[in-house]
């Protein structure tokens, strides 16, 4: 645990944000197989359930994968307490970070997505544990969205301290790229809840994340 009770933040990060409408199972079986496949944070993303079946789920989720992984919840900081997730997760246009800190309080996570440098650096400066940063890469889940590229990925870890994950079209033959442009992880949807068998896709991504991480780690 850290000093202010927060969990570790796990290095390097592999995020699942779930989308139970891509799930070949259902989303707690899915994802308790993504996690043993090397998934170590899982982020609940799911827009259109009410708080009553978001919290269900959340519970749900956190008894598949039982404490072999980190549990955020995406917007809802009210569901994250409720459910006893590791924190919260922000969208760009959600709640101030330093307002989700007060919320939740000293001993979970508090994350923030953001497109650009300067929302990096202001989420950092109110409190932001992580940021993920995209989309890097073209996504199915945002097609009308345009890629920023890796070099966005290098702009922001310039920008901040804090972890720095790659989000958007990443699979297993880029997240190489996405670490050596500076990112500490990846966060994914479809390269894992797309496929037919979700421990298997995740164990790929945990190797490439390894690897790469392996060869990061010795640059001077």
């Amino acid at each position: 645990m850290t000093s202010l009770g927060r969990p570790f933040f796990p290095l390097p990060c592999l995020m699942l944000v779930t989308d139970r409408s891509l799930a070949p199972l259902p989303l707690p079986q899915a994802a308790a197989r993504a996690v043993a496949g090397g998934v170590n944070i899982v982020q609940l993303r799911e827009k259109d359930l009410p708080a009553r079946d978001l919290l269900a789920l959340a519970a749900a989720l956190r008894a598949a994968i039982a404490g072999r992984a980190l549990l955020v919840v995406n917007d809802r900081a009210d569901v994250a307490l409720a459910a006893g997730a590791d924190g919260v997760h922000l969208p760009e246009d959600g709640l101030p970070v330093a307002k989700a800190r007060r919320l939740v309080g000293p001993a979970r996570l508090v994350g923030r997505s953001v497109h650009s440098v300067d929302a990096a650096v202001r989420a950092e400066a109110d409190g932001a544990d992580y940021i993920v940063v995209g989309p890097i890469y073209p996504t199915r889940s945002h097609p009308d969205a345009p890629a920023a590229g890796p070099g966005l990925l290098s702009q922001v870890r310039r920008a901040v301290r804090v972890p720095v994950l790659a989000i958007g079209g990443v699979t297993a033959a880029t997240a190489a790229e996405a670490l050596a442009a500076g990112a500490s992880g990846v966060a994914v949807i479809s390269a894992i809840l797309g496929s037919e068998d979700p421990e298997a896709a995740a164990r790929g991504l945990r190797s490439a994340l390894d690897a790469a991480w392996a060869e990061v780690s010795r640059r001077p």
